[in-house]
């Protein structure tokens, strides 16, 4: 069979996403979080007190999708909410998500290691910066 896909710069980054995003599923999985789950983890660990509106924007997450998956993994024991000011609150992680954090990086890094290493070397140092310029601006 002809197939003309593979040749669509699209069609091949989708391809590699959901494969990419399938195994690293399974690999989350298995240490009991999802991918959001892990990436919820990793930016509260680098911006303690974010807000749940600024982690929604940096996830892309909207508002009525973010209330039930922080309120699951505050209940989790995951995260905890602290008073900013007279109205916000900023999240930060328990010691329960300290160690989620911590085991969530590990799988992490073993897989993007893996993943980069499919890459032919000579492609390694742009692969990171071509496909940000596809969704960051400038």
């Amino acid at each position: 069979m002809d197939d003309p896909l593979p040749h669509y710069p699209g069609y091949a980054l989708r391809r590699a996403a959901n494969a990419s995003a399938a195994e690293l599923s399974v690999r989350l999985t298995e240490i009991g979080l999802r991918q959001v789950d892990a990436s919820v983890l990793m930016l509260v660990a680098a911006n303690p007190d974010i807000t749940a509106s600024a982690l929604g924007r940096a996830l892309d997450i909207q508002r009525a999708n973010m209330v039930p998956l922080l309120k699951r993994m505050e209940d989790g024991g995951l995260l905890d909410r602290i008073p900013l000011d007279g109205k916000s609150q900023g999240l930060i992680l328990t010691e329960a998500g300290h160690g989620a954090h911590s085991r969530a990086l590990t799988v992490i890094e073993a897989f993007e290691s893996e993943l980069l290493a499919r890459v032919p070397a000579q492609h390694r140092a742009h692969l990171l910066p071509a496909l940000n310029a596809l969704w960051r601006d400038g």
